[in-house]
């Protein structure tokens, strides 16, 4: 469950920059759209959103928030491995101005994993990790079980641990490297304690995102039927799916890939399985009609790689981040797919959803809390700003948020200028 995540200094994020899923002490839909996250103790509950929504102009930096987190993941994730061990770390500084050029990009999650909440976070360059840092709450009290900086007098790390945290720590410091995490490479050396982390990261994944409409959704691990509900309860007049698992060859890859790439996929993915797809449908005579799946429209296509994607976060509580949900689809099928996180039938283990998005009129649908609806604006220097609608205090029921947000109010439109 996450409960917020702060970066700084990533592309056009300079300052550090919250976004938070705590939900605020309204009353409105709360029995549908927020949740209390039990913890350890199973006292002083935090209440939680279930899901929100990020607006902005193109290029404010709403990609770039959803793409902190991604990075993040991928930097637990991978960086303990072996085979990266001299491949540079995914720090994108922000580039216009030139304090923080060469400075580092800046991390951290507070999240709740097998009922303890943690607060973990770190500082990168490419080449090195600067800071590390974990908190734990396991009774409610903070905890913290260790501590990493980087010393640029002594060309060295200064470690702290504390009593709390248990396990081979000598051997885990002596086996971390400069450009990976001591969390990714303590878990790898069979860390029991800080395993729960490592899996909260691996589990809350990014969406398909733009590679959506190339997914294979024969490929869900839910099977044809389940996808197929799905898809039938969005309201989408499909019948029925064809399904037909094959092994992969040339044919399969794009014809303008160059000659060595085509290669190379035969090579490495020799024996993978790969699915063709069409839809069914019954024509006026009540008999079945096939339709390739690339004759499907966009909105179709995206609600097919949504659906195995949707299937498992509901099914397992995971944070899914979708960019630009919207596109492609009508509001109808938007709604649809926001309000399976808001419903205890369909959610029952409180996954949650962050998206971005460019559909105004959920503003005035009822379907989001004011504290769902966050913002990003970019200013004149390039920097972006996050920040929550209910920063503004808006009068409930009384203000028309889509007719105030195009017109301003809120800020995070885009700068047009006259020709």
């Amino acid at each position: 469950m996450l409960i917020e995540f702060s970066v700084g200094n990533f592309m056009s994020i300079k300052e550090r920059q919250t976004f938070s899923l705590v939900a605020s002490k309204s009353t409105d839909m709360a029995d549908t759209h927020t949740f209390d996250a039990p913890i350890a103790t199973g006292k002083n509950n935090i209440r939680l959103l279930r899901s929100a929504a990020i607006y902005g102009a193109n290029a404010a930096g709403k990609t770039n928030l959803l793409l902190a987190f991604k990075t993040m993941r991928s930097v637990v994730v991978k960086s303990g491995l072996e085979q990266l061990r001299g491949g540079p770390l995914p720090a994108r500084p922000f580039m216009l101005d030139s304090k923080t050029r060469n400075a580092p990009s800046e991390f951290e999650m507070h999240f709740i994993a097998d009922g303890v909440r943690y607060q973990y976070g770190f500082s990168i360059t490419q080449e090195q990790v600067r800071e590390e840092w974990l908190i734990a709450y396991p009774r409610n009290r903070a905890q913290r079980w260790f501590e990493r900086t980087w010393s640029s007098d002594k060309r060295e790390y200064e470690w702290e641990f504390g009593a709390f945290l248990s396990g081979e720590k000598s051997l885990w410091k002596k086996s971390t490297r400069d450009n990976a995490l001591f969390l990714s490479t303590a878990v790898q050396l069979n860390s029991q304690q800080l395993q729960p982390l490592y899996d909260w990261f691996t589990n809350n994944t990014p969406s398909p995102g733009s590679s959506a409409l190339n997914y294979n959704p024969g490929s869900s691990p839910y099977g044809k039927e389940k996808v197929l509900n799905f898809l039938k309860a969005a309201d989408l007049d499909i019948d029925d799916l064809y399904v037909k698992k094959k092994a992969l060859s040339r044919d399969e890859l794009p014809q303008d890939l160059p000659e060595h790439v085509q290669q190379f996929f035969v090579r490495e993915m020799q024996g993978e399985a790969v699915y063709e797809i069409a839809t069914v449908y019954t024509d006026t005579d009540g008999k079945p009609v096939t339709f390739d799946f690339g004759d499907e429209s966009m909105g179709t296509r995206k609600m097919f790689a949504f659906a195995g994607y949707w299937i498992d976060a509901l099914k397992k509580g995971r944070v899914i981040f979708v960019d630009e949900l919207h596109e492609h689809l009508h509001l109808k099928l938007v709604k649809f797919l926001v309000e399976l996180f808001h419903n205890d039938k369909t959610n029952p283990h409180n996954a949650q959803l962050v998206f971005t998005t460019h559909e105004t009129a959920m503003l005035n649908q009822k379907i989001m809390r004011r504290d769902q609806i966050w913002f990003c604006e970019k200013n004149k220097q390039g920097e972006t700003a996050v920040y929550p609608l209910t920063d503004f205090s808006p009068r409930k029921g009384r203000e028309n948020l889509e007719l105030g947000y195009l017109s301003g109010a809120y800020g995070a439109l885009p700068y047009i200028q006259e020709a």
